[in-house]
């Protein structure tokens, strides 16, 4: 973001503002409530120099549903990315929810809660919050808009957060023997096309997302090829129809 940061931190916290003063915390809050107690499975590869995942594992374990987390030392699994998550979810069982955590976000208040409490107010069946204006991030359509509570669109991005529902979850966990990932989420979209799934990103949970930029830990022109050869054999949907919204959720 180098001198864009600063600005793009006052329109975040000028979005926040106009959150509060919509009674937007209030609506989350009653959704929140509307859900009964929901299993989800928490599970993040951390790094040894993460400065944020205590945090992190405090705000997942702060609300009323269920959380088991799964947390693994990422210098001790040895993976690339996906394929310590396949790691960690060798315990997975029957939850309802999983939900997937970089190590290098900050999440909002009451997270689990209210993440779910809209997500299945609107029956969203794989979805991400929002990112903040100053995270890094290479996608439009995940970043934050000021109407609406959430959109249903046609692509989630694999990360920094993603929540994947039970159906989703039968099908796309196990993970592709991957490393970095990337072009994952353009099949997952294609999938979600066929299967009816019901994506969104919801605008009024913004996480931060700024610590390093993309491709930071690993080498770009690897992810790159990486994501060529899986998308040679698999559908996906192409880039240029991946920053759609099918509908704002309200």
């Amino acid at each position: 973001m180098g001198r864009r940061a600063p600005a793009l931190r006052a329109v975040d916290a000028a979005l926040d503002a106009w959150l509060r003063l919509r009674g937007v915390p209030r609506r989350l809050d009653e959704l929140a409530a509307q859900p009964p107690r929901r299993r989800v499975l928490a599970v993040s590869a951390d790094r040894p120099d993460s400065e944020r995942i205590d945090a992190i594992a405090r705000e997942l374990r702060a609300g009323r549903h269920d959380v088991r987390l799964e947390l693994g030392s990422a210098a001790e699994l040895r993976g690339g990315k996906f394929q310590n998550l396949n790691a960690l979810l060798e315990t997975r069982g029957d939850e309802d929810w999983i939900l997937v955590v970089d190590d290098d976000v900050l999440l909002p208040e009451r997270f689990v809660d209210r993440m779910l409490g809209v997500c299945e107010h609107f029956e969203l069946d794989l979805a991400q919050p929002a990112l903040t204006r100053a995270s890094h991030g290479a996608w439009q359509v995940t970043r934050r808009r000021a109407g609406p509570l959430a959109r249903q669109t046609r692509f989630v991005e694999i990360g920094p957060v993603t929540l994947i529902g039970r159906g989703p979850a039968a099908e796309l966990i196990p993970f592709p023997d991957l490393s970095m990932g990337w072009g994952l989420d353009l099949h997952w979209a294609a999938l979600a096309e066929r299967r009816g799934w019901r994506l969104g990103v919801v605008d009024a949970l913004p996480v931060r997302h700024d610590l390093a930029g993309v491709a930071s830990s690993y080498s770009h022109e690897e992810a790159v090829a990486e994501a060529q050869r899986f998308l040679a054999d698999h559908d996906f949907l192409p880039a240029s129809e991946a920053n759609e919204t099918v509908r704002e959720l309200d």
